[in-house]
This record gives C-alpha cells, structure tokens and sequence, in this order.
C-alpha cells in the first residue's frame, strides 16, 4: 500500500521592516510541528523601512521566496489572483497600522469565503509605548501574539475592557531567544546595544556616546563594543535620525572601543556585560544569563522604555557600571518576561497552545470572517485614514487608482525607486534636524 506525501503547510510573512520580518519568519516557523514540511514565502511591504539586501543577509533567516510587494499586490495575491495554492498561515509582521489596513484587506478579499488562511499577528519585542493604539490596531487577526504572560494579561483586560472580544491573545515567546548559556570570561567584553530612537535628543545620544567612551578608557583591559542597528542610510523599525556612527566621527576613539554591526545573537556569543536604554537586546541577553544593565542616566521615563524593566533588578548607572557594579536580575519578573533564565524547558513550549490552536483552526470545516475591533461605525472618524495610507477605501476595497505593481519593475523604475528612498532617509536623517535646531533658535 503506497504510503500518502506528508502534506506540505504554506506560511507567508508580510513585513514591513528587518526585524519584524526576523520575528514574523522565526514565528511562523513555529507555529506548525518541528516536523512538518514547511514552505515559508517572505514579501516585503514597499515603504520606508523596507529592509537592504545586506539587512536581510544580517538578520540570516532564509525564506524559499523574497520579494518586495505593494499592499494591493499582495492582498490580490492572497485574495486568489495570483496564488495557485492557497495559504496555510499569513503572518502580519507590521506596524499596527499596516495590520489592520491588512486585516481589512483580506476581510474584503475573502468575503463569502468558508476556508480561508489562519492570520495570526503580534509584536517583535518590548511593548512599552502606545499599548491601547497599536493592540487594538492589531485586534481581528485569528491569533494576536503576546511575547510573555505580562503581556497576555494587559492584552486581554484592555480588549476586555472595550468590549472587544480577547479570545484571540495567545501567550507565546519571543522566537529568536537562544544561543549557549553565559560563562564568565576575561578579559570582559561590555556591549552598549544602541537603538534608533531611543533617546532621541542629539544632546542624550552624545551623552550615552560620552559615557561608553568614558568606559572604555577607565576599563582598558576590556573589550567595548558599540552595537549598531542598521548602517547610515538604512532604516530599520524605527526612524534614526541621528546614527551614533555620525556622532563618533567627532569623537577620539579609544583604541579597545569598536563600532560593530551583526547579528545580535553573535554579538552576544561574546558579551559579558550587554548595557542599554530599553532594547529587546536585554531579554536576550537575560534568557543566556549574559549579566544586563539597563541605564537610568537619562531618568526611568515611559518616552525611553525603560520604565518596562522596573523590578527587573537590571537598572543602573554608567557611574555605577564604571565602578564595577553588576545588575542581578530578579527571577520572578524574568520569568513573566517570557524569558527562561533558568533553564531551556520553558522556553520550548513556549508555542505550545498557539500551534494547537492554529491547528484546530487548519482542522475547522470553516473559518468566521475577519472581525477587527474598528469598523466604520466604531472608528468613523480614525479607520478611514488609516486604510487609505494603504489606498484602502474604508470597506477593505481598492481605492482607485491604488497602485498595481504586479509586474517586475525595470531598470529605470527600480533606480527612481531607490533614489527616492535615497532621498526619503537623507531628509530625515539630514535635513529635519537641522530643520528643527533652527525652529528651537
């Protein structure tokens, strides 16, 4: 008797960004057996941040397809057009804002359907900011990830609490947390893991600069490592308009203090101590036991995140960095983080209940439509201008004129594309700030 073709699941990953198409491709990897035969296609969201072949080469998380799309494409891809099999998952890997444009995208393009694709969102690292915006920008999907149990109670009571229905929240982990456990070693190795827009004053960034300078001279037997985000240029999640590389170039370096770039997971292989204002950097760090210090110079303020890692244990000063001090974190509150400190057990079953519950609906005879919390009736005065950043009329449709992109841009559409982008990055990186100096005269 002839033994059946194990049956190959599909995922697609829409992202909008470098590291949202890290978490989104990771995440959907997980969310079927560690045995299932998996094809996962990539498509990238044309805008800003959309990531440079070197960005992508860096976060090192292969795809069997990759391509740049627009929103109309892809919704018309996922609606049935261009799609000869359909979908097993679609994974949201979006700024709250491009999830719901898409969740109403799919809504409309699937209406009158029984079977469907299981949509599933979430965020890629520390929710710290604009918690009732961007959750309920997110609410709709079939799944809504939350990265710790912290994060799935607040995700629940605040759907809860407007009425909404929560049932979609579903604890998981952040799925790049790894790599060996931390031995200490000498000499150290400090990394200052940098972020794009936090802290955003030219003033606070060249202090932290200043600081980790000031380190690296008291301690120069140790090995200090600026860790950077994207290169000048580039945009990643969030926009930087002012690059510590640019910063430094004003600056004498000592000579054990490097300005590195990388995978964060490789950079960690040899950090003894990981320092930051509020990067998802420290949970990682945290889950390898790597010692973690999250920096109070600036204040704990809700603008610089910070404020998240209260009763972690791990917030200090560079004062106290400098004289020696290490942070110990404190265990309960790592483990509501998502993170296994203690051991890897946890930490894989993490996606447990969310792969039995993709599973169930895989299983389902059919699927309810897309519901999103913001309707034109709940949200009249909102919705509308969100979905029309996507050419979305506030149906989910197309709005005229939306632009097609379907067919292999040439040469010349592709060299106008990027110089445009060139130019986007050069103004925000450039000219607004010196924009904004002069208004502040």
């Amino acid at each position: 008797m002839p033994v059946s073709a194990k049956k190959t699941r599909r995922a697609v990953v829409l992202a909008d960004s470098d590291t949202r198409w890290k978490w989104g491709a990771l995440t959907a990897r997980r969310l079927f057996p560690e045995n299932a035969d998996i094809r996962l296609d990539g498509r990238l969201l044309r805008g800003r941040a959309t990531p440079t072949a070197r960005q992508l080469t860096e976060v090192g998380v292969p795809a069997d397809s990759l391509r740049e799309v627009t929103a109309a494409e892809f919704l018309r891809a996922l609606g049935g057009d261009l799609d000869e099999e359909p979908y097993d998952v679609v994974v949201l890997a979006l700024v709250g804002g491009g999830v719901q444009a898409m969740l109403h995208g799919l809504a409309h393009a699937w209406r009158g359907r029984a079977r469907r694709p299981v949509v599933v969102t979430g965020y890629v690292g520390v929710v710290y900011e604009k918690l009732a915006d961007g959750l309920l920008l997110r609410h709709g999907a079939d799944l809504v990830l939350a990265n710790s149990r912290q994060d799935a109670d607040r995700f629940r009571a605040l759907y809860e609490g407007v009425g909404a229905d929560a049932s979609a929240v579903t604890e998981v982990a952040l799925p790049f947390l790894g790599g060996a456990p931390y031995e200490k070693k000498e000499p150290r190795t400090v990394v200052f893991a940098a972020q794009p827009s936090v802290p955003a004053t030219r003033a606070d960034r060249a202090y932290l600069l200043d600081r980790l300078i000031g380190h690296a001279r008291r301690h120069p037997g140790r090995e200090v490592l600026l860790k950077l985000r994207s290169r000048p240029g580039e945009h990643t999640t969030h926009i930087e308009e002012l690059p510590y590389q640019k910063l430094a170039q004003h600056r004498e370096l000592p000579a054990n203090l490097r300005l590195v770039y990388g995978n964060m997971g490789e950079v960690l292989d040899r950090t003894d101590l990981l320092v930051t204002v509020s990067s998802t950097a420290a949970l990682e760090a945290l889950h390898r036991r790597i010692p973690t210090a999250v920096l109070t110079d600036l204040g704990v303020r809700e603008a610089l995140g910070n404020h998240h890692f209260v009763g972690s244990g791990c917030l200090a000063s560079w004062d106290q960095l400098d004289a020696g001090h290490e942070p110990e974190p404190d265990a309960r509150w790592v483990a509501r983080q998502g993170v296994a400190a203690a051991g890897g057990a946890a930490y894989e079953t993490a996606f447990d209940e969310a792969r039995r519950r993709v599973g169930e609906l895989l299983a389902a005879a059919e699927l309810p439509p897309l519901k999103p919390y913001y309707t034109p009736v709940t949200a009249p005065g909102y919705l509308p201008g969100v979905l029309a950043r996507h050419h979305l009329a506030p149906d989910g449709g197309p709005l005229p004129g939306a632009p097609a992109a379907d067919r292999t841009p040439g040469p010349v559409r592709r060299a106008v594309r990027r110089a445009a982008r060139g130019a986007y990055r050069h103004g925000v990186q450039r000219v607004a700030p010196v924009i904004r100096r002069m208004g502040e005269l």
